[in-house]
């Protein structure tokens, strides 16, 4: 078996999705886990993001399914959790509006990643190193802080932390380890980039959403696309089974290869 096969099949994805089915397997999977857990309901980052808003629109339904059969009250909770100012948080409230998403919170990171970041560089400095934390590792620090956060709410509300990672994120290892990957729940797991997309235009994803550059978020003017080398056009061709240019596939079997530990089980002895 080629390598570019036993990616797409360690993956789960498909050449082709049929969008409405995509859709209903992917409420039907939430409900049952919710249901499963005996927790009230779903939580989920509205970063302004295509994949966090397909992510929230599969949550919004699978609650308010969940509460038209049962007779109970299940959420969906969403938060926004800006770094300092974020530009363009008006996509994220956006989102919860265009979903119906009432129930919505925001928690600012700043000042949480700042003194992480400060004692970050005193320890550096205890063992010789008098520089400023990396732009990667307050990147690193920013997701994981996200998601201490999202975890002290899901605590105390008895909810599911959702992820938004899909696969062709999943084959760059485009995601920080114990950060955006660190969630109960990955309900866009097995889609790559294109079908995401797909699922965005069916679902109602608001415009300015659907046209924007994809990114982290992680510091300001970061894209993924730039910061990895790769369109997601050719990721998502890789993804399904299509031939990409030379060079293209060599980059993204050499990112699959050097990230594997994201994806693997914590070693032990």
């Amino acid at each position: 078996m080629s390598l570019q096969a036993d990616i797409i099949k360690r993956l789960g994805v498909k050449p082709v999705i049929d969008v409405d089915q995509e859709i209903r397997t992917r409420v039907d999977f939430l409900k049952k886990y919710v249901l499963d857990s005996h927790t009230t309901g779903l939580l989920i980052a509205i970063s302004g993001g295509i994949d966090s808003a397909v992510a929230a629109g599969l949550c919004k339904k699978a609650t308010d399914e969940l509460t038209a059969e049962t007779g109970r009250d299940y959420m969906t909770l969403g938060v926004y959790q800006p770094y300092s100012e974020q530009s363009d948080i008006s996509d994220s409230y956006a989102v919860s509006e265009a979903f119906g998403i009432t129930k919505t919170v925001e928690t600012n990171i700043g000042e949480a990643v700042d003194e992480i970041a400060i004692e970050t560089e005193h320890g550096l400095k205890n063992i010789g190193i008098h520089r400023h934390i990396s732009r990667g590792g307050k990147g690193n620090v920013k997701a994981r802080t996200r998601m201490v956060v999202q975890y002290a709410l899901a605590f105390d509300l008895n909810l599911l932390v959702v992820g938004t990672d899909h696969a062709s994120e999943a084959i760059t290892g485009f995601y920080t380890k114990w950060g955006d990957g660190a969630v109960d729940i990955t309900p866009l797991s097995s889609l790559n980039k294109r079908q995401v997309r797909q699922l965005a235009s069916h679902l109602g994803v608001p415009k300015s959403i659907l046209d924007k550059a994809p990114s982290a978020g992680l510091w300001e003017g970061q894209t993924d696309e730039a910061e990895l080398g790769i369109s997601y056009d050719d990721n998502s061709d890789y993804l399904e089974g299509k031939e990409i240019g030379a060079e293209a596939k060599e980059k993204l079997e050499k990112q699959y290869l050097k990230t594997e530990h994201k994806r693997a089980p914590i070693p032990g002895i």
